[in-house]
């Protein structure tokens, strides 16, 4: 979906906030005055806006902020991105879909074990004070904008879709090598994983206190634990 700012939690600046990010609005121009680079200041442009709406949501950040964070022109935005629309579409498409690709979607697919998969995730999610402050990225846009805007509706659906059937698909497997209990439903256990894990973390950016977070990571980890199979419960309890 390395420990996750809370999207999906973590990932955010730890992994994709770009060095170039900061640079002033010239940085485009390498000494010597060669040619932009068209496509790192597009990347440089969803960074920003995903930073600027990560941190006062899509209605609360303006394109004037976007940009100085950014570091570009107008009209380089607008080269783009037909309007903030279109840039905040991108942001869900591109950076948030990507950050639960890293950190769910491919270590569940490669996973050999989906449990030890899913407490390993659970485990990575960053308890830091600045992380714990914003919540997850994917479901405050989703709450935000899903009764106003139907293509921000449509796409924050589409990767909570993709984020449970990939649990899902892991379980599955799991179930099929021994490894999951036979009585555990698939896709209802996805449901109630991706739930319980938003709901802790909507709990702790209420509280702004990290321990509640904590908790909800012993609670979650105890909960995977008693979803493995029998003898799968016993040779993960001789290994430890």
């Amino acid at each position: 979906m390395s420990p996750a700012p809370n999207c999906f939690i973590d990932f955010l600046f730890q992994s994709y906030i770009l060095v170039g990010m900061y640079h002033s609005a010239t940085s485009g121009k390498a000494a010597g005055g060669e040619r932009r680079d068209p496509q790192r200041t597009r990347e440089r442009l969803l960074q920003a806006a995903f930073q600027e709406i990560y941190r006062s949501g899509y209605r609360g950040t303006d394109l004037d902020t976007i940009l100085h964070t950014a570091g570009v022109t107008k009209g380089a935005m607008y080269h783009h991105f037909e309007n903030k629309e279109a840039l905040g579409y991108a942001v869900v498409d591109e950076i948030i879909a990507g950050l639960g690709q890293e950190m769910w979607w491919s270590p569940l697919k490669n996973a050999v074990n989906p449990i030890d998969a899913l407490i390993g995730i659970i485990r990575s999610v960053s308890l830091k004070r600045s992380d714990v402050r914003c919540g997850c990225a994917l479901n405050n846009l989703s709450q935000e904008m899903s009764p106003l805007d139907e293509g921000f509706r449509k796409r924050t659906a589409k990767l909570f879709w993709k984020w449970q059937d990939a649990i899902a698909s892991a379980l599955r497997n799991g179930k099929k090598r021994g490894m999951v209990r036979s009585d555990v439903h698939p896709e209802e256990m996805a449901s109630f994983l991706i739930a319980t894990y938003e709901g802790y973390i909507s709990l702790a950016k209420s509280h702004q206190d990290a321990t509640v977070l904590r908790d909800g990571q012993e609670a979650m980890i105890s909960f995977l634990e008693s979803l493995r199979a029998p003898r799968s419960r016993k040779r993960a309890a001789g290994s430890q």
